[in-house]
């Protein structure tokens, strides 16, 4: 079962339902071109993932502050870093 939004009390620095439907089908596509190694669909909604990474943005808080379910902060880092990762090879090939 993933974990959705509204399933928690809603922050100021989440995506608005309209924000949500302009990037939703920018993240399934990058989702579908990178799917997980093991198969493993994830826990978190992706919507989830986008509002902790925007929290963390807007509250510079620390990454373990966010969330009292444990994972959520790892997977909103890792995705991170992957997308550094490419972003970097891409551009020093």
């Amino acid at each position: 079962m993933l974990v959705d939004v509204g399933e928690r009390p809603a922050y100021p620095s989440d995506l608005s339902d309209g924000a949500w439907e302009l990037i939703r089908p920018v993240i399934t596509a990058w989702k579908a071109r990178h799917p997980s190694v093991s198969g493993h669909e994830g826990q978190y909604a992706m919507r989830e993932i986008v509002n902790a990474i925007l929290y963390r943005a807007r509250t510079r808080c620390q990454w373990r502050y966010l969330s009292p379910r444990p994972g959520a902060e790892e997977r909103g880092v890792l995705l991170l870093r992957q997308m550094a990762r490419r972003r970097h090879r891409r551009n020093h090939p």
